[in-house]
């Protein structure tokens, strides 16, 4: 009898850790399961910054369409590649540490007349949003040192082998610019790079030739300030010529109209004031016997 009870008891034994284990079992795999649902939703969501888009691909195949900034949710397989759309800048300088490549990166050119110049500019430039996918697919992510820097090379060469050393110096800088924004623009619009805006920065010209255009600008206005003397002397004379002409033609309307009559009556009417005047000292003497001296002594106090 006491063997069939320990017999019992180790089956209830047994039963109790069978059914703990169970539940034990299944505490871990709903765990387990909602970890994995934890993941694949965690994978599911995305969120692309503002200024960048995403690029979906999935199992080496890209989706042309790209996520723009905000929350989204999408396929867990999917990856996604986030690349910039904001305004970037590429710059080629001779300064070590101010250039996109370390040491002088200046770009050397040609002028119309076989001249080598030196060209310090900066190029602003964006990925077309809408192109994103391709760029990503044809190019890669690196299309700054892929596309941009020989895209503004050769603008530059080919925009500078129009003109002279001197106008590039002097009057033509500003069309110069203009010229290499439209040859960079043409070549990156089928590339899915969109051209801002080139910034010319430092224009490096040999010194002999310098020297030269300083003479010559010295020269030019020097002469431009002689012309503005001799056209201001040559005002001032025909300023004479009218301020003599008038007195001229004063003096004759004022001769043509002074008469014996209006002579004798304007001495007598400045004599009348004068001898009213209580601080006269004057004596007039007449020119004529015909007229009384007047003679104005003041009272002694």
């Amino acid at each position: 009898m006491r063997k069939r009870r320990f017999l019992n008891r180790d089956r209830e034994v047994t039963m109790d850790q069978y059914e703990m284990q169970a539940k034990f079992g299944k505490g871990i795999g709903f765990f387990v399961m909602l970890f994995i649902v934890f993941v694949i939703l965690m994978k599911s969501l995305v969120v692309v910054q503002p200024g960048t888009v995403g690029v979906r691909v999935l199992f080496g195949k890209v989706n042309p369409k790209t996520l723009k900034s905000g929350l989204h949710l999408i396929n867990p397989l999917v990856n996604v590649v986030k690349m910039s759309v904001r305004t970037e800048e590429y710059t080629m300088s001779i300064a070590s540490a101010e250039g996109y490549k370390s040491g002088d990166d200046a770009i050397d050119a040609l002028t119309s007349e076989g001249m080598k110049i030196r060209l310090d500019l900066t190029a602003w430039y964006r990925l077309d949003e809408a192109k994103a996918a391709q760029v990503y697919e044809t190019i890669g992510t690196n299309y700054e040192s892929k596309i941009v820097r020989p895209v503004l090379r050769t603008a530059i060469r080919d925009a500078v082998v129009k003109y002279t050393a001197a106008s590039i110096y002097t009057e033509k800088r500003a069309q110069l610019v203009s010229d290499i924004e439209r040859i960079m623009a043409e070549l990156l619009k089928d590339r899915g790079i969109i051209s801002e805006k080139i910034l010319l920065r430092n224009l490096i010209l040999p010194k002999r030739l310098m020297e030269a255009i300083d003479i010559k600008l010295s020269a030019e206005q020097a002469a431009q300030q002689m012309e503005f003397v001799v056209m201001k002397e040559r005002k001032e004379k025909e300023r004479k010529i009218v301020e003599a002409e008038g007195i001229r033609r004063a003096n004759q309307i004022i001769s043509s109209g002074l008469t014996d009559k209006y002579i004798k009556w304007y001495r007598i009417d400045m004599m009348k004031q004068l001898v009213d005047s209580p601080n006269n000292t004057i004596i007039f003497i007449p020119e004529d016997m015909s007229s009384t001296p007047i003679i104005n002594i003041p009272a002694q106090k």
